[in-house]
């Protein structure tokens, strides 16, 4: 019996961006490692060259990039909010604004999936914990989340498919 891989959500530009990083990995990347493998090789006993036991690692960390990008395109599950009626609550790929209620000030972040996830950006992944705690919830909600640095209640501001 097969098992199915775990769908991997994403939004369609983190797709976008994974198929983009995927062919030049497997036109750009790999071609260069073919000829600096085959370079390294003209240069005699491959026992004790340097270049060549580095060219066939950089190889194999190449190869291993690209199975996991094919993986996680092939089960990943494409959501495109645009597409999604907006019933009020926050699910995957929304924008929302907070307010942190300690410190009265206003946050914006974008649920993403792992890979586009991008603090700097206000990308926060599906499976961060103040994702977890926002999913399901509406406007004017009252959430509470636990950070590292303890407690933090934040009140649902702003809900917004873009």
């Amino acid at each position: 019996m097969m098992v199915s891989a775990k769908k991997i959500p994403m939004t369609k530009k983190g797709e976008k961006i994974l198929k983009k990083e995927l062919n030049k990995l497997k036109t750009v990347n790999r071609n260069k490692i073919i000829n600096d493998i085959a370079e390294a090789r003209k240069h005699g006993d491959l026992k004790e060259n340097a270049e060549y036991h580095a060219a066939i690692e950089q190889q194999g960390f190449l190869e291993r990039r690209i199975k996991e990008l094919e993986n996680k395109i092939a089960n990943s599950q494409v959501i495109d909010i645009t597409k999604i009626y907006p019933n009020g609550k926050i699910i995957f790929g929304v924008t929302v604004t907070l307010i942190n209620l300690i410190y009265n000030k206003k946050i914006k972040y974008k649920i993403v999936g792992e890979d586009e996830a991008n603090i700097k950006k206000k990308k926060i992944s599906i499976t961060s914990p103040i994702a977890r705690a926002l999913i399901g919830k509406k406007k004017g909600d009252i959430v509470n989340v636990n950070t590292p640095g303890g407690n933090v209640k934040y009140e649902i501001n702003l809900i917004e498919h873009l």
